[in-house]
């Protein structure tokens, strides 16, 4: 692959794989050109999902429907590293709740970008990867409100800003954001952020998590196939017999 790296890109080392990244700096006539010609766009929702909840499947089907997507690829991200040392549901039931939450869902696709790679597992990288998968493709990074207010603290976020060709946003209840302050700290994503019209949840995996473990109701937040494969599986228990710790 030593001589297919293009003149302007440059390589990257991740977990001991050399991959030969294109230089995004041209990235804004590739998006004029896709514009141009009416090239597909695919949305890009990633996470731990443990568990995907209704709030995701709410994000993704607005962005697809307001956005007019082409699919939308959900990218389960084994460890991510803002989360390490935390205590995540062992992959496999991820993964498998993952696929219940695509059942019906014909435009929906499972990624494994991050899963069959080493991490550290990062956003901008995980869309430069993407978009050699896709290269006919504009990238529109899906994301809750709370996650735009906190996208300057991200590693490398003004690449990631100039990596994806749009974000769409989902309002979260309590999350007042101001996309001037926004704008000063990462010039160019006031342009290509999009607000979701959809309406707001207030639900959240870590809340989930915290209902169920004390028993309560978590009815109308999960889809009800996840629901069965929790309690099938004794996963989210207060004894915690079927969490393990991060160890990736």
């Amino acid at each position: 692959m030593g001589d297919c790296l293009p003149k302007n890109g440059s390589r990257h080392d991740m977990g001991g794989q050399v991959v030969a990244f294109f230089d995004y700096s041209r990235l804004p006539i590739l998006f004029a050109l896709r514009y141009t010609f009416n090239m597909a766009e695919i949305g890009v929702l990633g996470g731990t999902f443990d568990p995907p909840h209704e709030g995701h499947l709410t994000l993704a089907r607005a962005a697809r429907q307001q956005w007019g997507l082409e699919r939308v690829l959900w990218v389960l991200t084994p460890a991510p590293p803002h989360k390490r040392g935390q205590r995540l549901t062992p992959l496999e039931h991820r993964l498998a709740m993952v696929q219940l939450a695509l059942q019906g869902e014909p435009a929906f696709e499972l990624s494994r970008v991050d899963i069959d790679r080493p991490p550290p597992h990062y956003a901008v990288d995980t869309l430069r990867l993407l978009a050699r998968q896709y290269p006919a493709a504009g990238l529109i990074y899906l994301m809750g409100a709370d996650s735009l207010r906190d996208l300057p603290l991200w590693h490398r976020a003004a690449e990631f800003v100039a990596s994806c060709a749009g974000v769409a946003v989902l309002p979260r209840p309590g999350v007042d954001l101001d996309l001037n302050v926004l704008e000063q700290r990462l010039p160019g994503l006031r342009a290509k952020v999009r607000w979701l019209e959809a309406p707001p949840m207030a639900v959240s995996s870590s809340e989930i998590r915290r209902r169920l473990a004390q028993g309560q109701t978590v009815e109308g937040l999960l889809p009800p196939a996840i629901a069965a494969y929790i309690v099938q599986h004794g996963l989210y228990r207060s004894d915690g017999q079927r969490l393990a710790p991060t160890n990736r």
